[in-house]
């Protein structure tokens, strides 16, 4: 077989690969599988030049400038996810390669996971198993809310910020959000400057992107802008949050709690965060279910093979430069 017909699986979060080798092996493709966990950068390099494929599927591992260039028949490059923040995507749209993703296949189960972690904190559900297990029985002890009476901001209002906002409302909370480049229908939601939301919010719940002017977004400025006792919940990407000003605000007692899917530095996770209270920590699973699982494997895949086609992709996230590309067989 050509190298145009090579495609690289580079790492995976599930333990095999038959949705992706079937469907990319009945469209006559050849797949490449590199280990199940992320490698380093260095060694994704290497699968790269060995192999030259024509396209790259990639959930966690970096897929660097470098390889993208090493790889001459390379046409696409799919986010088997949504963030883009693991991809060279400059380096791919300057080499004429389409980048994709797979945005639409976890928007119920991240937004479940978000409103998930806020009634947690207001129901202090994982705090109270914490006692109970410790052998602690003391209901006078526990201070609870009622989310009906909080202000809830959240920051992106992409599908899923807009669907995390939808469920807050119907539990009766207020919500407020901000974005860049908010839709001209919010449906009666009130759009804020980021400064103005923290201040009003007592729940945060970050939807934003990770790129290089969102990074540490939340930061000891920022934290200090919420009320006194706020819960802050991070289901995007670890970057987005400053760990140390997050732990300090924490230790102070400024911030009441905080519910995390995501860190800047996983999975290390600082002892501090798990030494707090009110501190919710999950290894990365708010995307995770059987049925958003194989549909993001199958999409993914099916982008693939749509591009090497030579169709349009159906999730473009760049536009390549017409330089250099073609049409594969």
């Amino acid at each position: 077989m050509t190298p145009q017909q090579t495609v690289l699986l580079t790492d995976r979060a599930w333990p095999d690969d038959s949705i992706e080798r079937g469907i990319l092996e009945g469209a006559g493709f050849r797949l490449v599988v590199g280990p199940a966990d992320p490698a380093p950068v260095e060694t994704i390099d290497a699968l790269v030049a060995e192999h030259q494929p024509a396209a790259i599927l990639t959930c966690w591992a970096t897929v660097s400038a470098k390889a993208i260039v090493s790889s001459a028949p390379l046409r696409v490059v799919a986010r088997m996810g949504v963030g883009l923040d693991n991809i060279a995507v400059s380096a791919a749209t300057d080499c004429g390669v389409q980048v994709t993703n797979v945005p639409d296949y976890c928007v119920a189960e991240v937004s479940d996971h978000a409103v998930g972690l806020a009634l947690a904190w207001t129901r202090g559900l994982v705090a109270a198993d914490r006692e109970v297990r410790a052998g602690r029985w003391n209901p006078a002890g526990v201070r609870l809310r009622r989310l009906s009476t909080l202000t809830c901001g959240v920051v992106g209002y992409g599908r899923i910020g807009r669907a995390t906002a939808a469920k807050l409302r119907a539990l009766g909370a207020r919500v407020v959000i901000s974005d860049p480049h908010p839709p001209a229908d919010t449906g009666g939601i009130e759009v804020m400057p980021l400064d103005g939301l923290l201040a009003a919010s007592d729940i945060v719940v970050l939807h934003a992107p990770l790129m290089p002017h969102t990074h540490h977004l939340i930061g000891e400025r920022e934290l200090a802008l919420l009320p006194t006792g706020a819960f802050v919940i991070n289901v995007s990407r670890g970057g987005l949050i400053d760990t140390d000003a997050l732990l300090a605000s924490l230790q102070t007692g400024h911030l009441g709690g905080a519910g995390l899917d995501v860190l800047e530095e996983e999975p290390t996770v600082p002892a501090e965060l798990l030494a707090h209270p009110g501190v919710i920590v999950t290894p990365h699973i708010a995307f995770a279910s059987d049925a958003s699982v194989i549909d993001l494997r199958r999409s993914a895949a099916e982008e693939v093979v749509r591009v090497l086609h030579g169709e349009p992709a159906r999730y473009p996230c760049n536009t390549p430069s017409p330089l250099t590309t073609g049409v594969s067989s």
